[in-house]
């Protein structure tokens, strides 16, 4: 048996003269080069999505329930990702309705709480584990205030999937920003601030999954070119953060990507800024070298990219902008677009996601051992 000490020395011709008989010889490892559609799975991806938007008559059943109940305020709160997702929500609702909506970070919830919060509250959230340590703290907490938790979890039998851990429960995996913004519609539907939900969601059902998928096939080559063009500068300047920058339902996405994928996942030190922040001290220390990529959407807060997308080309060459409005979305109309392109980014962080991986060789697996450590 062949020990392998070192990944980037060790040549497959080595392994080519050992014993014929090896099973698992480096070749049935081997990397495809080039732009390869590299851990896509395109079933999977559509019946996640629509999976996700097949939880609309239990959602719906569950809103209508908090809605005869009634409620002070409605409190989306996370930790990590999930608090990216719950700021994305909160932004697409706050131009949009009169409802009292808000926003919290699970932590500072927990410290700080918020006067506003009573037992005629409702909290949602969403957890991918269904054991993270912040939420089962504010669920506790949450109940001991008295008000109702409404939750998305991914994982069965977990502690957060308990009886005395919530009051509405949907178990679904993943998907929670597409989870929240079908809530956040309906309770818009729900106050009169959505006539057309009947045909959005016909719409979505119809053409989502199918148009979400396109947007990995047709980014898929120049997420190749950008990762190893992303490694390659990294080696070279190894202590220089990357900025990301994005503004509307892509803050969310620029928080989550610079923080749980590219340092959490990836160790790269990175920053994340909004667009309108960005001229109040970032522009400041951005250079002709400093490595810049702005997630550009369609939703009302795309001026504000703009600006940034003008400012960037006068001072740098080294930015990328990542624009949801270059893919087509078949089926979906123009007024909606700005709704799911939060969605569109995901899919695209998709691709760049298998191929750094590929390009940093250290496995996922790696540095997912460290996270079982309590800090």
């Amino acid at each position: 048996m062949k020990v392998l000490n070192n990944y980037d020395n060790y040549k497959l011709k080595d392994m080519d003269k050992g014993d014929k008989n090896m099973k698992y010889a480096a070749k049935a490892w081997k990397e495809t080069e080039g732009a390869s559609l590299r851990n896509f799975n395109e079933q999977a991806q559509v019946d996640s999505v629509n999976g996700a938007l097949a939880l609309r008559p239990q959602i719906e059943t569950i809103i209508d329930q908090i809605w005869e109940e009634g409620f002070d305020g409605i409190y989306f709160i996370g930790i990590g990702g999930t608090y990216a997702s719950s700021m994305q929500v909160e932004v697409y609702m706050r131009g949009r309705s009169k409802l009292p909506i808000y926003v919290e970070n699970a932590a500072e919830f927990l410290t700080t709480g918020n006067k506003r919060f009573t037992e005629k509250s409702v909290v949602i959230y969403s957890s991918v584990s269904g054991n993270t340590k912040e939420m089962v703290q504010l669920v506790d907490r949450v109940h001991e205030i008295g008000a109702r938790v409404f939750a998305f979890i991914d994982t069965p039998n977990s502690i957060l999937t308990q009886p005395d851990k919530q009051d509405y429960l949907i178990l679904y995996p993943m998907n929670e920003q597409l989870k929240f913004y079908m809530t956040a519609n309906y309770l818009m539907y729900k106050n009169g601030e959505f006539d057309e939900y009947d045909r959005y969601n016909k719409e979505m059902e119809t053409y989502l999954a199918d148009a979400l998928v396109q947007v990995e096939k047709d980014s898929d080559e120049w997420a190749y070119e950008y990762a190893k063009n992303k490694v390659a500068f990294l080696k070279e300047h190894k202590d220089l953060p990357h900025y990301f920058i994005g503004s509307g339902n892509q803050y969310g996405a620029t928080y989550s990507y610079a923080m749980c994928y590219w340092e959490e996942q990836m160790w790269i030190r990175t920053k994340s800024i909004s667009c309108q922040e960005f001229f109040h001290g970032m522009q400041e220390i951005i250079v002709d070298d400093t490595p810049v990529t702005l997630f550009m959407g369609e939703d009302e807060q795309r001026p504000l990219a703009e600006r940034v997308a003008r400012f960037l080309p006068r001072v740098n060459g080294n930015y990328t902008i990542i624009d949801t409005k270059e893919f087509e979305l078949k089926g979906i109309s123009p007024e909606y677009r700005g709704t799911i392109s939060h969605l569109v980014m995901h899919g695209v962080n998709n691709r760049v996601d298998a191929y750094m991986e590929l390009f940093l060789r250290h496995p996922l697996s790696i540095r997912r051992y460290y996270r079982q450590f309590e800090y």
